[in-house]
């Protein structure tokens, strides 16, 4: 139980439904969709919508989502994969002949396709109770009649204003008079809710066909890039089989790549061969074996994740027990080893994840992102569509697996997280923010969970460390003589400038029918139930 003289937000209990999300206006949005009778899945998008317009360093309709769903408590889990793909005529020729070796992350050529609004459409059709006109009614009201600024969201946007300022739409769009909203300030988008009202209207068609796409495709050539109308309607989300691995006598499942989920499945393979529980959970030995399997399996992803449509992806090699034991053997617990691989790729921290459970037990483990705050900070002049720079994640180098190609999805970071339970139905709905970051926070959510017993929320708070860029980002609550610790053994300790991330997680109590839900006090996170 949790320490009632240490300050602290509560866990959620409820029997008829819980949502939580990043926002308190999102997890509004999705209490009022499951009160006037709709469910998981209508709540989830409801809530997503109205982040992209309360939140827009950190999600939005030029974006990418992944879910992770599981109908009425059991059954198969259902996974969507709705990123976007590059442009049918970006290729690494095109690049290398203009002496790009690297994709920027406000290049014109960081903007993939956005695959959110066809994903929420999708899922509405198929799995809803709703249509999308009435589920986005609250983020439309939100980016026509404004919403108040929060604290979070005000230091994230302020953050950005140089890099806003570098477009003028994005300039005349997302800064007042160059300047970010204040904290209790009234925001608009006006733009953004005109096209918000065509999908509304038209689903799908309201995004990918008319006014919003030849805006955006405009836009886009008028900056060099190479986008296309054809590339926009060529969108498909696409229904994936989750992977996974046994940890705790659970499933954990992840969606496949081209996701870094199995980044987070080979940490637990690795981690599984340590009794953890035999060290504090906020201790030198603990975040050090944590460190160094992070190291290693980061340094597998970038070897080999790629999207399985135009590279061979090593599935079952990366999820072995061979590899898993392999790379375990190279941890000592004296010495912090020599770098396997840095990480590759930009470092980021925006992207939101949000979670709902209904009173039929559908849960669904929901992420949507720009990439990077702001994505490429490009932004389409009369649409108000902010636009992703998930192209950033591709290399340009023709012999590596993700090499930037027509039409090629490039890795992706954000990843939805669910447990089963050995009977198979969903124990634990869960999601970590935070770019690179989140296969850590899945496996640090995890074991502070089924290794020490804590509850969703004590999970989500305990402090986090991230071996990213050469050194060891410690969060400020690791204690002093533990930074030590950690420094005696080698690790590069730093304190980042922001925490990595946030979480939210739903625990479903099936034995006593009830919800335990939980919100990351990193950012605006909020948990309801009722």
């Amino acid at each position: 139980m949790r320490d009632l003289q240490q300050p602290g937000r509560s866990v959620v209990h409820a029997t008829n439904g819980a949502a939580a999300t990043s926002h308190p206006f999102s997890t509004l949005a999705a209490m009022e969709i499951l009160q006037a009778g709709g469910n998981a899945i209508d709540a989830a998008v409801a809530a997503c919508a109205v982040q992209c317009v309360v939140e827009p360093m950190s999600t939005g309709i030029g974006g990418d989502c992944f879910v992770l769903l599981q109908k009425g408590g059991q059954g198969p889990v259902i996974g969507l994969n709705g990123s976007g793909h590059a442009p049918g005529k970006l290729t690494a020729d095109h690049l290398l002949d203009q002496n790009i070796t690297q994709i920027g992350l406000e290049s014109p050529h960081s903007i993939t396709v956005p695959g959110a609004v066809d994903a929420w459409c999708r899922l509405l059709d198929d799995h809803g109770t709703m249509g999308i006109d009435r589920v986005l009614q609250r983020a439309i009201s939100y980016a026509e009649n404004g919403f108040a600024i929060t604290p979070r969201v005000s230091v994230d946007w302020s953050r950005n204003i140089d890099r806003l300022s570098g477009d003028a739409n994005s300039a005349a769009q997302y800064l007042n008079n160059g300047q970010s909203p204040a904290v209790g300030s009234v925001w608009k988008s006006p733009e953004l809710a005109g096209t918000l009202k065509k999908i509304a209207e038209k689903g799908r068609a309201g995004f990918y066909e008319g006014d919003v796409v030849s805006d955006i495709v405009s836009y886009l050539n008028s900056i060099d890039a190479v986008h296309t109308i054809d590339d926009f309607a060529a969108q498909k989300c696409e229904y994936v089989d989750p992977i996974s691995s046994e940890y705790a006598g659970r499933s954990v499942m992840e969606i496949p790549p081209n996701g870094q989920g199995i980044t987070a499945l080979l940490m637990l393979n690795i981690l599984k061969g340590f009794d953890l529980n035999a060290y504090d959970p906020v201790s030198v030995e603990r975040l050090h074996i944590e460190a160094e399997a992070t190291r290693l399996a980061f340094a597998e992803r970038d070897k080999h994740v790629a999207d399985p449509r135009q590279a061979d992806v090593p599935v079952d090699y990366l999820l072995s027990d061979e590899l898993a034991s392999e790379l375990r053997d190279r941890i000592s617990l004296s010495k912090a080893m020599a770098d396997p691989a840095k990480t590759t790729g930009p470092i980021y921290r925006d992207t939101v994840y949000l979670t709902v459970v209904d009173r039929d037990l559908n849960a669904v483990s929901f992420i949507n992102s720009l990439y990077f705050s702001f994505g490429s900070c490009k932004t389409a002049p009369k649409s108000g569509v902010l636009l992703q720079n998930r192209g950033a994640g591709f290399v340009v180098d023709k012999d590596h697996p993700n090499c930037v190609a027509p039409h090629k999805r490039p890795l992706h970071t954000i990843i939805p997280g669910m447990v089963l339970g050995g009977d198979g139905r969903c124990e634990l709905s869960f999601g970590v923010m935070g770019g690179g970051y989140q296969p850590v926070g899945h496996a640090h959510l995890l074991t502070n969970i089924f290794d020490y017993g804590m509850d969703v929320q004590e999970a989500i708070d305990c402090p986090r460390t991230f071996h990213v860029g050469g050194k060891l980002d410690v969060e400020r609550s690791v204690p002093d003589a533990v930074r030590q610790g950690l420094a005696d053994l080698g690790h590069p300790v730093n304190e980042p400038e922001m925490p990595w991330g946030g979480a939210q997680a739903i625990r479903i109590d099936h034995a006593n029918g009830t919800l335990a839900a939980g919100s990351d006090p990193r950012k605006d996170g909020c948990a309801m139930g009722y």
